[in-house]
């Protein structure tokens, strides 16, 4: 008696829900297509930093020939980023080249002839309204995501979203080593 009356609770709960899933239905598919439509905004900045990264890695090759541990990290994130597949791991690839670039930076800036180069100097303003951009775009898509997932964390909403299998996208956050100064040691054992 107790299960079935379990059980009845349940179909009530589902009959009063079930009318209100329309609702949440369209409001998730809605959701869901900003979120991808702000995401191609963000690969869109990403593509273009990455366009602009083998630029700036020959420009400082030429003053920093003996970092070449960076140079490969770099290319190495650029290439992860061409063959992301995911949000996720387009995230991850993202995440990386922002630390290599980082760590350019830093050596670009024990260069004080490479810092007056007229290339090096447009291409650092580049890279810095890139990175901006970037940054303007990833704010956008994390507000999204937290749109859409809160709603998909609501009830009723909450049976809507479990009855069509809405997933739930990852936020575009900072790596940790972004929070860190990078190093640059010329002193080679």
């Amino acid at each position: 008696m107790n299960m079935s009356r379990r059980a009845a609770m349940r179909l009530v709960v589902l009959g009063l829900a079930l009318p209100l899933t329309g609702c949440s239905y369209n409001r998730f598919v809605t959701q869901e297509e900003a979120v991808k439509a702000q995401w191609a905004q963000v690969q869109s900045q990403l593509q273009r930093r990455n366009d602009l990264v083998p630029n700036l890695v020959e420009t400082v090759k030429g003053y920093a020939a003996h970092e070449e541990g960076v140079f490969t990290a770099i290319a190495d994130a650029r290439a992860k980023l061409l063959a992301a597949k995911s949000p996720g791991e387009q995230i991850e690839a993202a995440n990386q080249q922002t630390s290599a670039l980082g760590r350019l930076l830093a050596i670009a800036e024990n260069y004080p002839l490479l810092r007056a180069n007229e290339q090096f100097n447009r291409l650092m303003d580049e890279l810095a309204g890139t990175e901006n951009r970037i940054a303007v775009e990833r704010m956008r898509y994390n507000e999204k995501i937290q749109e859409y997932n809160t709603s998909r964390r609501r009830f009723p909403a909450l049976v809507t979203a479990k009855l069509f299998r809405f997933q739930d996208y990852p936020l575009f956050e900072a790596p940790p080593e972004a929070r860190q100064v990078p190093t640059v040691n010329f002193t080679r054992p």
